[in-house]
């Protein structure tokens, strides 16, 4: 009688145990809850926050400090903070390019709410830098056009091309 009260006992504090580990309580220690989340899916998981933040350090070649402030007092950065007008900068462009890949590219929505990477993204006009230089095409280089006949008169039918001056002969 007494084994089975001990083995009951154990049986019932290891179910309790259990229970605990999957109930919310003990789910919502482990989840982090990020604060005012504007654009990004409130929901979002630790993981794929840390991936969003890194494709966009990366994307615009910038630090954590570049959008979020640092809280003095604690000598943490305060990600929650709208202190630098560069996050709500990133939150606007953020809106534009999922705006742009779901009118354009017909992009879809992940299990986040995020729109899955498309078309464009930060990278497509920051190119690992902040600031991205604006330059007018009409003031770019031209390249050499590769597409055009020497000039030159036509040859005559059964006769060999003219060699623009200045060119290699083939030496016959």
């Amino acid at each position: 009688m007494r084994i089975n009260k001990k083995l009951s006992v154990t049986t019932a504090l290891l179910s309790a145990v259990a229970l605990m580990a999957m109930s919310p309580i003990a789910k919502q220690a482990d989840d982090t809850n990020f604060k005012n989340l504007k654009v990004l899916p409130k929901n979002i998981s630790k993981e794929e926050m840390h991936k969003t933040m890194e494709e966009w350090e990366h994307a615009l070649g910038a630090r954590c400090s570049f959008c979020h402030a640092r809280n003095e007092d604690t000598k943490k950065m305060d990600f929650a903070s709208d202190a630098k007008p560069e996050k709500q900068m990133a939150r606007e462009m953020y809106k534009m390019t999922q705006e742009i890949n779901k009118k354009y590219f017909h992009a879809e929505k992940d299990s986040t709410g995020v729109y899955k990477e498309s078309s464009i993204n930060c990278y497509s006009c920051h190119r690992g830098v902040s600031h991205p230089e604006v330059i007018r095409a009409s003031e770019m280089p031209k390249p050499p056009r590769t597409d055009m006949p020497v000039p030159g008169p036509k040859p005559a039918d059964g006769q060999q091309p003219a060699t623009p001056a200045g060119a290699p002969t083939s030496g016959k």
